[in-house]
């Protein structure tokens, strides 16, 4: 009996590999995401903030858009506008109207938001560390190719209309 199957307590095999794989995957990342979202809680940030914060480190001194955010997100979500705000109202980030364009509205982490980040940067450093200690970095070179061949095979899904 495979490891996901003696996991999750799954008598019957999988109908395909492909199949177990996938529910590995997912049950893979539940497994991982659970210690990560709750030392976020702790400070009182979602995974989805946290990437935020991450991403406009990233940016610099000349931040971005929502738009360019919402690009590099792990995770896709509806309103980083609301999203944004919450985190402008804890002072992690700033907004401001870009100069060359009024439409376009910059963000940037603020001193606050990159004090957090150093602050959750070593638990979260040394998680990943040890849940990858017993992979060789080969074997986490091929794991990172086969996660991006996934990702470029996966269609897009359409989104359901409610309209009847």
């Amino acid at each position: 009996m495979s490891g996901i199957r003696k996991e999750i307590q799954q008598q019957r095999p999988f109908p395909t590999k492909p199949e177990e794989a996938l529910v590995s995957l997912l049950r893979t990342v539940a497994v991982i995401s659970a210690p990560i979202e709750d030392v976020l809680r702790k400070h009182d940030l979602t995974a989805t903030q946290y990437n935020v914060l991450r991403i406009l480190r990233g940016a610099g001194d000349s931040g971005w858009s929502c738009k360019e955010i919402g690009e590099r997100l792990v995770q896709r979500e509806p309103d980083i506008t609301r999203l944004l705000g919450r985190l402008e109202k804890r002072g992690l980030i700033s907004r401001k109207r870009d100069p060359g364009d009024r439409r376009s509205v910059r963000s940037r982490i603020t001193a606050r938001g990159l004090a957090l980040l150093e602050t959750l940067h070593p638990v979260l450093s040394q998680w990943a560390a040890q849940w990858f200690q017993r992979i060789q970095e080969t074997d986490i070179q091929r794991l990172l190719g086969i996660l991006d061949e996934i990702r470029a095979s996966t269609p897009s899904v359409p989104v359901e209309n409610d309209d009847g």
